[in-house]
C-alpha cells in the first residue's frame, strides 16, 4: 500500500516539472524546479521500488 502511494507523489513530481518548464518565469527558474521534482520523483521512484523488492 505504501509504495502505491510513494509511486503517486512520484508521478506528482514528475507533473510538476513538466508544469515548472511551461511557467511564466525565467529559465534559470523553470530549470532549477524542474531539476528540483525531477530529482524528487527519482528518488520517490527509488523508495517505492525497494518497498515492492523487500515485499516478494
Amino acid at each position: 500500500m505504501k509504495s502505491i502511494i510513494t509511486r503517486s507523489r512520484a508521478a506528482a513530481h514528475r507533473a510538476m516539472a513538466r508544469a515548472a518548464l511551461s511557467a511564466d518565469t525565467s529559465l534559470t527558474t523553470r530549470v532549477n524546479r524542474y531539476n528540483h521534482h525531477m530529482t524528487k520523483a527519482r528518488s520517490l521512484e527509488a523508495v517505492a521500488g525497494n518497498q515492492a523488492g523487500g515485499a516478494a
